[in-house]
């Protein structure tokens, strides 16, 4: 290459300083191009043998090395692969069914009762087994026990039906509600009474 400069019309001292220059050029090109490799190798595997034979096979090929390193290297890296499996993550918990609150729209736990946001009634206790049920069933899976509703919006237990293999038992007495009487005298509040 130095006679090819001096051929040009170049000295000598000119011409050795370009070939020199020109072999640092290439071998920094050759560095550059075994580091990136490696680099690269380390960010798509944890594999070591992999990380120095990807490097070793790019520092004897040279060109062809790389060329032959960028077709068989894995296809993402491993950041790529962690982020790609928490969007599986996250959208498999998104498919997964959470129950929220139909008023507010906030997470709430399968078994609450009401919501603690909004207030908004989610279930009502069974009367006989007090297991959660749903606010339309009318009866308890858990027990089997029927319930409705009656004009005021209470939930009672409806009459219990006797098996015919139970023998009659007596029945238990009506249990009667002591009313005030509506001439009851009034509570008189004298200044000075504190409670």
């Amino acid at each position: 290459m130095g006679e090819l400069l001096t051929g040009l019309g170049l000295s000598s001292d000119v011409a050795l300083g370009i070939t020199i220059y020109g072999i640092v050029l290439l071998a920094a090109l050759w560095l550059a191009m075994i580091v990136w490799t490696y680099r690269d190798m380390r960010s798509r595997s944890r594999d070591t043998i992999a990380h120095i034979g990807s490097a070793l096979l790019v520092a004897l090929l040279l060109i062809p090395g790389l060329i032959i390193y960028l077709l068989v290297r894995p296809r993402e890296t491993l950041s790529e692969a962690y982020e790609r499996s928490l969007e599986e993550e996250a959208l498999l918990q998104e498919i997964e069914e959470k129950p929220t609150c139909p008023g507010c729209g906030q997470r709430v736990q399968a078994n609450w009762q009401a919501c603690p946001h909004c207030f908004t009634r989610l279930k009502k206790p069974c009367l006989h087994c007090h297991q959660m049920l749903e606010l339309s069933w009318q009866v308890c899976p858990y027990c089997t026990t029927q319930q409705r509703a009656t004009e005021t919006g209470s939930v009672v237990l409806s009459q219990y039906t006797r098996p015919v293999s139970v023998p009659e038992e007596a029945p238990n007495p009506p249990v009667r509600v002591r009313r005030a009487a509506r001439n009851a005298e009034p509570l008189e509040f004298i200044e000075g009474d504190d409670f």
